[in-house]
């Protein structure tokens, strides 16, 4: 799995990149979402940052920033309502293709703390766009 988050405001955006971001549901800054499509992520490469993440990652993000429809938590029951134990086999079975309707596609994050490494250089170049190796780490700093 992969997740994408976006670095990046909406000032002095192009209307087809800007299509691309919502099309993502990547509306506003620190939002991300989990997906396995990387061909729609070359569009806003310099709006985001991407990278494969850890089920671990996946459990813990759905648990803490996860909501239901109606703005509301995820909860034990929503979890044995569905058929899941906890949130690691609801993250192992996102990773195998579920799809859950009840779940929204977008998680609202906090800030890294620490900040981000630059927001206009990428992350080849020392900075925080584009595709990335550590995104376990970055997460778990936004969470």
């Amino acid at each position: 799995m992969i997740c994408v988050v976006r670095v990046r405001g909406r000032i002095g955006l192009r209307e087809d990149v800007k299509e691309a971001l919502r099309m993502l549901h990547l509306t506003r800054v620190n939002h991300c979402i989990i997906t396995n499509n990387t061909l729609a992520l070359h569009k806003v490469k310099d709006y985001v940052t991407w990278g494969p993440v850890s089920t671990e990652t996946i459990a813990e993000l759905i648990e803490k920033r996860g909501k239901l429809a109606g703005n509301r938590p995820i909860t034990q029951e929503f979890l044995k309502e569905h058929g899941f134990e906890d949130f690691l086999s609801l993250a192992r079975a996102l990773e195998d293709g579920a799809k859950l309707e009840d779940i929204k596609p977008v998680f609202r994050l906090s800030p890294p703390r620490k900040g981000y490494e630059g927001t206009k250089r990428s992350f080849v170049e020392g900075g925080s766009l584009g595709k990335r190796d550590n995104m376990d780490e970055l997460i778990r700093r936004m969470i």
